[in-house]
């Protein structure tokens, strides 16, 4: 085991002083530090331009005038976590936020008032989870958020002033809904259940506040049908729905009659993005994402934008922001090889898009790696959208292929009921710059191209979901891509499950393994899940296994990593947030006490700070760079030294310090 490892390591080196000539090895800190602006907004009214930006080392709000956004200042002053999401209340005057305690998910709802920058915590429970559910123009001063202070299980819909804090019960959660749909006047109009088998039941919300049965949705269309929202006078909904069909459509359904009219569809994909205008609420056009996004226009008067704004560049166009009035949009261009750009869009006559920023300005000069879509055959005729990115200069001619086989890492997306994506990608950059080819799947089980394909990963975690990630790496192989014995698996949630999967269940295919957040028993994954998920267990128990029961347990357990953990014969690491409240400390924990047991090496990095995946740009410089010194002692690539990353973090080497270059010290 020791000598193969070795000649693994060795055979890699070759690799990197060639690379090393053609392109400078990037600092990990350009791809994971923070961003110079992201996120960016519009106010309703059109006075003000926010983004997120850097203030004290941690990601906060920055407000200035629209017309000037050089001259935007922090509004918010966060310290310890950086704020991911935030939007704007129809005030014009309150930037809303959510933000928890070191990853635990207990979001508390915050409003900062931006002329005095004063912050006030609207929902400040202890233990408590928090969550905006509506924003309406026509109650600007208050918000409705779901709050599980009564019952852990259960959101109960409050409305709440941004002003005063003040908060009034609406709606208690009846035993078992999982959610409710709000029409535009904020009032409940359907209660979303699972049923046993994983599926769905719609309840009504009948005018005296009883619920009667509207829809039953079965299993296999439970996660690709779905209200989207109401028109502007509430009389229909939208509806993406597959039922009676493969790929989901997008329908206007009329509430009263059920009668339901097509928007539009499409055979290679299920309706995903829409454009809502801001203030009628009609959807104007709706995107289907298989290899890139494409736009399907519903109301001819924006065809006119769409194609004023694809002439931007060969990026795909995002509209992150509406004013009220609609003549005002903030427009992002998402490339795979540069930073994403922002625009101001000017609509009417002679429409006009203003450059504003990049978002990470440093990556404008940097030569870096296209990604290339493509589609992946299964071993059993399944097609697997997949995206590829080579390192710069590795490419022969016009082919999709390097000169010669690569060390490669499969980077496996999470969920798994979840989807990768073209466009810029981090990590993928990092790795390319590195050395490596990296090749994002969306297997059997990933959303978005259809219920056959999601429901083809029921009861398959470990088994025909692990097979597609096999079948791809065995068709690296064979187009000459990848080397056969210099492959990585790597990814988070799901994906970390998949790389523990890959080192028990396949252990010989891969060089080695980087878990993040990662369950390893199924058994006690689906034991210790937050009681906010109790609702929709039915989900897990359906396309998982159920966990209630000896058969299902004794199931679980057979696709489970730590089932087989002395099968493990390829070196391996492990990053865990403490506070995760899906995928708890204990899986990581479990794994490693049965490796080193059985004096199995595992490097094994703890983050107290972190939760559900690392925040914190420290840390996450931190993990990656310890991860591009462990991939580089085992498949030969280059790495930017740690050099005192680590000690910046909040990083605790729980075990095998020794394994990663640099790391003891």
């Amino acid at each position: 085991m020791t000598s193969a490892r070795v000649l693994v390591t060795l055979a890699a080196l070759t690799v990197a002083p060639a690379l090393a000539q053609q392109i400078p090895l990037i600092p990990r800190e350009t791809f994971f530090g923070n961003p110079d602006r992201a996120a960016v907004r519009i106010s309703p009214d059109g006075k003000y331009i926010s983004y997120l930006a850097d203030s004290g080392g941690v990601l906060n709000v920055f407000v200035g005038p629209a017309d000037d956004p050089s001259a935007a200042q922090p509004v918010t002053h966060e310290t310890k976590r950086p704020i991911g999401q935030y939007q704007w209340a129809y005030t014009s005057r309150h930037i809303l936020y959510s933000q928890d305690q070191g990853g635990d998910e207990n979001w508390c709802v915050y409003a900062t008032d931006v002329d005095t920058k004063e912050t006030k915590n609207l929902t400040p429970y202890k233990g408590v989870q928090a969550q905006i559910v509506s924003v309406d123009e026509d109650t600007p001063t208050e918000i409705i958020v779901g709050i599980n202070n009564r019952n852990p299980q259960l959101h109960d819909l409050h409305r709440v002033s941004i002003l005063t804090g003040e908060d009034k019960l609406i709606r208690q959660t009846p035993d078992g809904v999982a959610g409710w749909v709000l029409d535009n006047a904020e009032k409940p109009r359907y209660a979303i259940k699972f049923t046993e088998l994983g599926g769905q039941e719609w309840l009504r919300v009948e005018p005296d506040g009883s619920l009667a049965p509207a829809e039953t949705i079965a299993p296999e269309d439970a996660l690709t049908t779905s209200i989207m929202g109401f028109s502007g006078d509430d009389s229909t909904y939208y509806l993406q729905d597959s039922r009676g069909r493969d790929t989901a459509a997008l329908f206007q359904v009329d509430d009263k009659s059920g009668v339901k009219v097509l928007l539009a569809q499409s055979p290679k994909a299920d309706a995903a993005g829409v454009l809502l205008n801001p203030r009628t609420k009609q959807i104007e056009a709706v995107s289907f994402d298989r290899l890139r996004p494409e736009w399907t226009t519903i109301d001819p008067a924006i065809g006119k934008d769409l194609a004023t704004l694809r002439r931007l560049g060969d990026g795909d166009v995002e509209v992150t922001s509406r004013t009220l009035d609609d003549t005002t949009w903030i427009v992002a261009l998402v490339d795979d090889n540069g930073p994403v750009k922002y625009y101001r869009y000017t609509r009417g006559d002679k429409p006009e898009a203003t450059f504003l920023f990049d978002n990470r300005e440093a990556l404008a000069s940097l030569q870096l790696a296209p990604m290339h879509a493509l589609e992946i055959k299964t071993r059993d005729g399944l097609s697997m959208v997949s995206y590829l990115t080579l390192p710069v200069g590795a490419v022969a001619g016009g082919e999709i292929k390097p000169k010669s086989p690569l060390p490669m890492v499969l980077l496996v997306h999470g969920g798994p009921w979840a989807r990768d994506e073209w466009g810029y990608n981090g990590l993928h950059q990092l790795l390319a710059n590195r050395g490596y080819a990296v090749l994002s799947v969306n297997y059997r089980g990933s959303t978005g191209f259809g219920k056959a394909f999601t429901n083809a990963g029921n009861l398959e975690w470990g088994a025909k979901m692990q097979d597609d990630l096999t079948d791809a790496v065995d068709w690296a192989v064979q187009q000459g891509v990848a080397a056969t014995d210099r492959v990585a698996i790597m990814g988070g949630s799901y994906g970390g499950y998949a790389t523990l999967a890959g080192l028990t269940m396949t252990p010989d295919k891969y060089a080695c393994g980087v878990d993040i957040v990662g369950p390893s028993n199924l058994v006690t994954l689906l034991e210790s899940i937050p009681p906010y998920w109790k609702p929709q267990i039915s989900i897990f128990h359906t396309r998982m296994g159920d966990n209630t029961t000896a058969e299902g347990r004794s199931f679980l357990e057979s696709r489970s990593p730590l089932t087989f953990a002395d099968r493990i014969v390829r070196p391996l690491l492990i990053g865990q947030g403490a506070n995760d409240p899906r995928v708890k400390q204990a899986e990581s924990d479990q794994i490693v006490a049965a490796m080193e047991k059985k004096n199995i090496p595992v490097t094994y990095v703890v983050f107290p700070d972190e939760g559900h995946g690392f925040h914190v740009p420290a840390n996450n410089i931190a993990f990656f760079g310890i991860s591009e010194a462990f991939l580089a002692q085992h498949l030969g690539g280059r790495y930017e030294p740690l050099d005192g990353a680590v000690a910046k973090s909040t990083a605790e080497v729980k075990a095998g310090a020794g394994g990663v270059p640099g790391l003891a010290k």
